[in-house]
């Protein structure tokens, strides 16, 4: 289908073209036919004239008393195309008939065959030059004639000549032996590029199914996460999609470049070549002269940015460095290292940006400054909230308030610090929620660290029981203890230790303390402190009760488990 439309289209440009061609010489014909009725002149009376012209420049040759007369302005027409004007009589002849003559003899150049353009001459002498074609005058220019229009005698014969030749040399090619070659031509190239065509379209169909085949088994899908982004078969496809974009671009850049050439073919027809040629040309050539001009800029840009990425590099070593504590800074802690590069290099990238910023091309251009001005807007009126946080956000880095992997308690929420970011802290509590705190609010409260506690002798886990007056308070002691050894994650050492918290009316409050290394575990350590407890007061027949509640419940019966009662085995 395309092809049978490029044919069609390709053979309509032959028909204009043939037209373009035949259409001046018939013209030219009839033009010439109509000439010789109207003035009714033999061509032998025409030949009369032009040898009367040429005897007239040999007496202005051989008398300067010749007067040559001035006359209305009359112009060279060939073709409906105007070559330059007459502004003189020159003996009997007058400037039309001069410029008519000069015309018929081109059209007789023209139709007499090929010409030879090594057998122009010019031949001067003080009062007038004559232009020759093998040593037969075509047309006089006198020294008057030169003085009318402000040249030199030679000035004006020499820019006639070459017109006259250079108006020859693109009309040579009018004869129909000239058209039917160039129809020649046009065929003979059109059945070359069908074959050539058929054959390329086969080869590059061929070459795709080829790398197709190879490239098949080798495509991977593109996954991001567990989301599958591109399949393997749409990725197949894909490829596809691809290599038949280049093929198609392939056979439609040989179809320009030759189009191009079978337009050249034809004289009237290179125009339309070169409009075409020009049509990509002229772009490319921006295109280039704009990249070669940028290039001074371009080197500024790369030497900033190789500037800027150097010493990021720089500064992550010592980071590192300062993180591993490989290198020791006083006053500066190790857990500062990382943050204190990601906001350093921040700062960089915004310096580098604002560095290149004049370099880069349309910067200056309303577009790019109006995009510069609604970015300074939304930042103007966003959220001063989050640039709170944001700076919250800094704020705790250095305070070294807590850090990831803590367990921590900030307000009523406490867990283990799962994520800290600019804007918000997260925190996954015992019961596996995870709430997200903002930073904002983080440095407006108070935060417990208890994994910062664990550190040395360990953080203290306490709880507090109530105990009547009957019980001696050093048994009390030495049952709270020995639960406390017994519980899992206390250490032995520092030894657990009771405080007595308060002496009220009925009871005596009782508060255990034992150390532990395990922050994160707490839950686990109070619930089997609590039950380590029951357990030693259990075995020891000692109650664990308010003296409120004994008062008020029947005197045969007590709290204690039936196999924990004294006297029961």
């Amino acid at each position: 289908m395309i092809r049978s439309l490029y044919t069609i289209s390709l053979f309509t440009i032959l028909l204009v073209a043939i037209l373009f061609q035949v259409h001046p010489i018939a013209a030219q014909q009839t033009q010439d036919s109509a000439g010789a009725t109207q003035n009714i002149q033999p061509a032998a009376q025409q030949r009369q004239g032009e040898n009367r012209e040429a005897a007239d420049t040999t007496v202005l040759s051989e008398s300067s008393d010749i007067v040559v007369k001035d006359a209305a302005e009359s112009f060279v027409i060939f073709e409906d195309d105007t070559l330059y004007s007459i502004k003189a009589n020159l003996g009997p002849f007058t400037a039309s008939e001069r410029a008519s003559g000069l015309s018929k003899r081109i059209a007789d150049m023209l139709e007499t065959g090929p010409i030879d353009f090594e057998k122009f001459s010019m031949y001067c002498e003080d009062l007038f030059c004559s232009i020759r074609y093998d040593e037969n005058t075509i047309t006089t220019i006198t020294k008057v004639e030169a003085e009318r229009q402000g040249m030199t005698l030679k000035e004006l014969s020499q820019r006639n000549y070459d017109i006259i030749v250079t108006y020859l040399e693109a009309q040579k090619d009018r004869s129909w032996t000239a058209v039917l070659h160039r129809i020649f031509i046009f065929l003979a190239a059109l059945i070359l590029f069908l074959i050539g065509f058929r054959y390329l379209n086969r080869g590059l169909r061929w070459i795709v199914s080829l790398v197709f085949k190879r490239v098949k088994g080798r495509a991977e899908a593109i996954k991001f996460n567990n989301y599958e982004f591109l399949s393997r078969a749409r990725a197949e496809r894909l490829i596809l999609f691809g290599l038949g974009i280049i093929k198609n671009a392939v056979l439609l850049t040989l179809i320009y470049f030759y189009s191009l050439l079978l337009f050249t073919i034809f004289p009237k027809t290179e125009p339309i070549a070169l409009k075409l040629f020009n049509y990509v040309l002229h772009p490319v050539e921006r295109f280039a002269m704009a990249v070669l001009g940028y290039i001074p800029e371009l080197i500024i840009i790369a030497i900033i940015i190789l500037a800027a990425r150097y010493l990021k590099r720089f500064l992550k070593f010592l980071a590192e460095e300062v993180e591993r504590e490989a290198l020791v800074v006083p006053g500066f802690y190790p857990d500062w290292a990382m943050p204190t590069y990601r906001l350093t290099s921040i700062f960089i990238y915004l310096f580098t940006f604002v560095a290149i910023f004049p370099y880069l091309p349309g910067s200056d251009s309303p577009a790019f400054q109006g995009v510069g001005v609604f970015l300074g807007l939304l930042l103007s009126l966003g959220s001063t909230t989050a640039i709170s946080n944001i700076i919250a956000g800094l704020v705790i880095i250095y305070m070294r308030a807590f850090k990831k992997g803590d367990r921590v308690q900030i307000g009523d929420v406490k867990g283990d610090v799962v994520e800290k970011t600019m804007l918000v802290t997260r925190i996954r509590t015992p019961k596996n929620e995870e709430i997200a705190i903002p930073n904002a609010a983080i440095l407006n409260g108070s935060t417990i660290n208890y994994s910062m506690g664990a550190q040395g002798d360990g953080l203290i886990v306490h709880t507090t029981i109530t105990i009547g007056y009957d019980v001696p308070w050093r048994q009390v002691h030495e049952l709270m203890v020995q639960a406390a050894l017994n519980t899992e994650f206390i250490l032995k050492t520092p030894k657990p230790f009771v405080l007595q918290t308060s002496l009220d009316d009925f009871f005596i409050s009782y508060q255990i303390n034992g150390y532990t290394k395990e922050a994160s575990k707490q839950a686990r350590i109070y619930s089997n402190l609590h039950a380590n407890i029951q357990d030693a007061f259990n075995e020891a027949g000692v109650e664990i009760l308010s003296p409120h509640y004994r008062a008020e419940r029947d005197g045969n019966e007590v709290t204690i488990p039936k196999n924990w009662k004294p006297g029961k085995t």
